[in-house]
This record gives structure tokens, sequence and C-alpha cells, in this order.
């Protein structure tokens, strides 16, 4: 009876186990099914704003208050570049380097100043900056950027040297452009009126790739059926075993007398053996 009440506690914590670790696999499978919904909802966003028709930018960024399902959709923009305040980003990836993207700031006819990444260069050949930056146009100039939303400090608490950002933190370069820049958003650009010969790469579109978090939903899911699958061979294994166990129990065992009489009656066997081999 004990050993039957300690195999059932033993079975129970094996439930147990299977319990509390299919509990954490559906947790971690709907984690990567939520993931995957926001990673969904960010490429319909895209693919509806991406290509949209440029509108003014007081019409999607009246009060310097960016409203999500605004993100990437072009405005036009009219003002001067202020090249004096320009600053470089660094540590971007484009171009299968560490680049640097390159922020103008561009006041506009109310004063406002909206931050434009002109795109990225490549690291100079020597030292910790960039190459050189392409000149903006001089005086009035027309813009067609892409909203974007501004990037949070990095977490490391990482700075930069002079002249350069490690995120487009748009807070920590108005510290340079000074109060009336725009917090809210910046814009990635798209062209420029009047153009110039020479311009930093431009930035590529946003990937499409939907990435892994649905796959990793479904392995987490099988996970947690394998575990319980797992536990159920263990039992049945226990089972089998402790069934074969009763079983040699329950088969008497020869007396000695009888093991002898067995042991004789096989030297018999083979003492006739040898004798019709040689016989023959």
């Amino acid at each position: 009876m004990s050993i039957r009440r300690d195999t059932a506690v033993r079975w129970t914590a094996y439930v147990g186990v299977a319990i509390a670790f299919a509990i954490a696999c559906v947790f971690l499978s709907n984690w990567q099914f939520a993931r995957n919904d926001e990673r969904a909802a960010q490429l319909a966003l895209v693919e509806r704003n991406y290509d949209a028709t440029a509108v003014p930018l007081n019409e999607l960024l009246p009060d310097d208050e960016l409203d999500p399902e605004s993100e990437w959709h072009p405005v036009v923009v009219v003002g001067e570049y202020v090249p004096e305040q320009q600053l470089v980003v660094r540590n971007r990836p484009h171009g299968g380097t560490s680049a640097f993207e390159v922020l103008t700031p561009l006041r506009t006819s109310d004063g406002k100043v909206l931050i434009v990444d002109r795109g990225w260069i490549p690291p100079a050949e020597s030292g910790d900056g960039p190459a050189a930056i392409p000149a903006p146009p001089d005086g009035p100039v027309s813009v067609v950027v892409r909203l974007r939303a501004p990037e949070a400090l990095p977490a490391s608490g990482r700075s930069a040297p002079a002249g350069q950002v490690p995120t487009i933190n748009l807070p920590l370069v108005a510290e340079t452009t000074g109060p009336e820049t725009l917090t809210s958003a910046y814009g990635a650009l798209v062209s420029e009126t009047p153009p110039v010969t020479q311009m930093p790469y431009a930035l590529a579109a946003p990937s499409e790739d939907p990435g892994p978090h649905l796959s990793y939903a479904i392995q987490w899911i099988l996970f947690a059926v394998m575990g319980f699958v797992f536990i159920g061979y263990i039992i049945r294994t226990e089972r089998r075993k402790r069934a074969e166990d009763e079983e040699d129990e329950a088969t008497p065992t020869p007396s000695p007398a009888v093991r002898r009489r067995a042991r004789v009656d096989r030297d018999a066997e083979q003492e006739d053996a040898i004798l019709d081999r040689a016989d023959a």
C-alpha cells in the first residue's frame, strides 16, 4: 500500500510539473501572438500611409502632437534649412556598416523647426566621425517628408561626441536646435526642391517582413503538448515496469531438487547429442 501511495504522489508531481510547464508555454505563446498582432498593425500602417498623397505639415501636426495613425504619412513643408545646427546620428545600420544619419533643422515660415533626416552617410576612413556631409540647398526650399515618431534615449545611457546624438531623441536634439523644435515627430526626406547635386544616401523603405512571432507562438503550444506526452510516456513506462515486477513475484521459484533434476536432464541430452555425432 505504501508503494502505491508513493507512486501516486510521484505521478501527481509529474502531472503538476507538466501543468506548470504548459501554463508557462501558453503565457509565452500569447506574448508571441500579441507581438505578431503588433507587427501586423505596423505593416498595415506603413501600407496605408507610405505612398499616400502628401498634405501640409499643419494638417497632421497642428499642435506638435503626432497621431500614431499618421506615422509614415508624407507631408509638404516649406522653409529654410539651418545647416549650422545640423547633427548626425551615430551607429545606424546602413550599407553593411555603422553609418550616420544626417539631421538637418528646417525652419518653417511660421517659426517652427522640423528635424529632417536627409539620409545616411558612411563613416570616415579614419576617426570616429562621418565622411563629408553633403550640404543642403540654400535659401527657401519645399520638401516632402514622411512623419516619424521620435526614438527613446539609449537604455545603456551612452552618449555621443559633439555634433552627434546616439538616437533620434527630439528633446535631446532640441538642446542644439532650440526650443522651437517640434518634438513629437521628425521627417524622413522623400524629396526637396530645389534639388542639390550631392545628397546623402536615401533611407531604405521599411521592411515588410512579418517576423517569426507567429511561428514562435505555435512552437510554444507544441511544447506544452509535448510536455504532457513526455509525462504520459514516463508514467506508462513505470506502470509497465511495475507490472513486470509483479508478474515475476507471482511466478513460483523452482525448488533446489527440481533445479538439480533439470540440470541432470540437460547434461544427459548434451551427452546423447555428442554420441549421435560420433556414430554419424
